[in-house]
């Protein structure tokens, strides 16, 4: 009887501390700004940047995110119980929702090349695409 109680004890306890830690490791999310912010990091670090240009980089890559974010999120996709006129106008907006995009990227396009090479351009955009890869393969999961 003695060893079943000390049995039970040890689970209760083993309980209370496993809660306690899975509540200590449990990482809070971050927020898109915080996120864009580690990805330009990243993205520097990568590019293997000076510390100059990797804080003009740093500042410039939010400012290019937060123009993104501030198109909304994808128009809605089509569905086969729309009519020709609703598919399309869905496609329309699309389009638009693509060349607003595109807009963007060019004029940040511009902005890089003031400070960066050609080739380091084309470098952070194989590492944004990576890491876009990723976190879309996460977000699959």
């Amino acid at each position: 009887m003695k060893n079943i109680i000390k049995l039970w004890m040890l689970v209760v306890c083993m309980t209370a501390f496993s809660g306690a830690l899975h509540a200590q490791t449990d990482r809070q999310r971050l927020t898109r700004e915080q996120l864009a912010e580690v990805q330009a990091k990243h993205i520097a670090k990568g590019v293997a940047m000076d510390e100059e240009t990797s804080k003009r980089f740093i500042v410039t890559y939010c400012q290019f995110q937060k123009e993104i974010w501030a198109l909304g999120p994808r128009p809605k996709q089509q569905d086969s119980s729309m009519s020709d006129e609703e598919m399309e106008q869905v496609l329309k907006d699309r389009f638009a929702h693509s060349q607003n995009i595109l807009n963007i990227r060019r004029k940040y396009f511009d902005i890089y090349s003031e400070f960066l090479t050609q080739k380091q351009i084309m470098q952070v955009y194989e590492l944004e695409r990576q890491m876009m890869d990723r976190l879309s393969k996460r977000k699959e999961k």
